[in-house]
């Protein structure tokens, strides 16, 4: 396979464009200086505030966060901010969700009205997140939490806590449990005005972090954890640079993703770790119609040298894939302990094309489900076995090639299900192991080549083909 731009040390099958990195201003403004006190009870959402209001008003330069326990309301961040948080620096997000007001954004691939994100940022150049700090979301007071996900002595202690429960699920609020029909019916509406959501404020968990059609971000080490819903969520973003960083999430939390890049062109990923509750690193482009219609795919992507202890999939895209996703590379990453390993998801009504993904040197140990799964069957939605017509709504996945990959310990060692009227193709696995309670499993799917790889069952036939073409399995 022909090599082309660099990304790091790392050669790539496609023309990468240089991810262009923020510029600051030398400037200092520390937050203590604005009135800010780190004792964790004071409240510092005006000294942050005033800081960034300062660094702006002066060209830009650094937003310095010093040792202490710094509890805030959300951060708004302006063009030309680096929000430095230094070591030993805990920002701790504010339980009170009056403290967020509602706004237009996007979130699960639809633009739609949700509670600010913790960080939120939109239509910004040059900006940035560094230090060793810690930001930490609140976000129990945000989730719901599934009994199933917790021991009889954590779910006892949840419930005497407060909340409410219905259908082994606990809420925090009455208002988080019953308004989720008034969200639901909102968004089929089409509805973007932020009052007619104000019944259901509290069933609008805010990301962490988000970023809203920015240019040249910079994230550079600091740790996130404890959002109330996805964690770190560019969208819309150019030039993104990820790196250093630890993301976190409770296992039980609910959308606890670690990081969602969406609808987002020219980003490095690398030298970080996820430990999260859903998708570890997960690749979106929109939801259905509104994604189609936005047309904006995530393109020109590198990921590397990451490592994800815990998630739903340590490598994901989808299943909001509405807009594409297309020349993405992930190299010499590790997943120890997720549900899956490499999971590529979609269905019937999302539309879209992902194409020319490139995996290399993954490692995976004690993966739950699937090493690797392609499932065009995600959700419930018309999931029949017989085909039906192609449409924009029909999802494609194609021209994949995953290489010099290992798994030890997963219950599944592959799992392809394309749909009927459309098969997923063009699968190339080179230089593969994959060693599991079960093989590998082929629906729906043609042009499948097996080179120098090994599937290694506990149980049954390496491979299974289920009204699939053109297999090709080689030494």
């Amino acid at each position: 396979m022909a090599m082309t731009k660099q990304a790091g040390n790392e050669a790539l099958p496609f023309d990468m464009p240089e991810v262009e990195l923020p510029v600051f201003p030398d400037g200092t403004f520390n937050i203590a200086d604005f009135g800010a006190i780190g004792d964790g009870l004071s409240d510092n959402t005006e000294a942050f505030a005033a800081a960034i209001e300062a660094c702006a008003s002066q060209g830009g330069g650094t937003v310095l966060i010093p040792a202490g326990l710094w509890l805030t309301g959300p951060i708004r961040l302006q063009s030309g901010i680096r929000l430095h948080a230094d070591a030993g620096a805990l920002v701790h997000f504010s339980a009170n969700r009056d403290d967020y007001p509602l706004i237009r954004t996007s979130y699960e691939g639809l633009r739609t009205v949700r509670c600010m994100p913790a960080i939120y940022g939109e239509d910004l150049e040059n900006v940035a997140i560094t230090g060793t700090g810690i930001f930490d979301g609140s976000g129990e007071a945000w989730r719901p939490v599934k009994r199933m996900k917790l021991t009889e002595g954590q779910w006892k202690q949840l419930i005497q806590s407060g909340g409410y429960e219905e259908g082994g699920v606990w809420w925090p609020t009455e208002q988080s449990l019953k308004s989720a029909a008034l969200v639901k019916s909102l968004i089929a509406q089409n509805v973007q005005d932020p009052s007619a959501f104000e019944p259901a404020r509290d069933h609008l968990r805010p990301t962490l972090v988000q970023l809203d059609r920015c240019r040249k971000v910079l994230f550079d080490g600091p740790t996130f954890r404890n959002s109330p819903a996805w964690n770190v969520h560019p969208w819309l973003c150019e030039h993104v640079t990820i790196r250093n960083v630890s993301i976190r999430n409770q296992w039980h939390s609910q959308n606890g993703d670690g990081l969602d890049l969406d609808s987002c062109r020219y980003a490095n990923i690398y030298d970080s770790v996820f430990d999260v509750g859903d998708d570890a690193i997960c690749i979106k482009s929109g939801k259905d119609a509104d994604g189609r219609a936005l047309a904006v795919p995530t393109e020109y992507v590198t990921i590397r040298n990451c490592q994800v202890f815990h998630g739903h999939g340590g490598f994901v895209i989808g299943s909001e894939m509405s807009g594409d996703v297309r020349n993405i590379a992930i190299t010499d990453c590790v997943f120890i302990g997720t549900d899956a390993g490499l999971r590529f998801k979609s269905t019937r009504g999302r539309g879209g094309t992902v194409e020319r993904i490139y995996i290399r040197g993954v490692l995976m140990k004690e993966i739950a489900k699937e090493a690797i799964i392609f499932s065009s069957y995600y959700s419930g939605k018309n999931n029949t076995d017989d085909p039906v017509a192609v449409t924009e709504e029909t999802p494609v996945f194609r021209d994949f090639h995953i290489s010099d990959t290992t798994c030890i310990g997963a219950h599944t060692a592959l799992h392809i299900k394309g749909l009927p009227e459309m098969p997923i193709e063009n699968i190339v696995f080179d230089r593969v192991q994959l060693t599991a309670r079960n093989g590998a499993t082929c629906t729906n799917a043609r042009n499948i080549t097996f080179r120098q790889t090994k599937v290694l069952p506990e149980n049954g036939e390496p491979y299974t083909l289920v009204n699939t073409e053109a297999v090709t399995i080689t030494d």
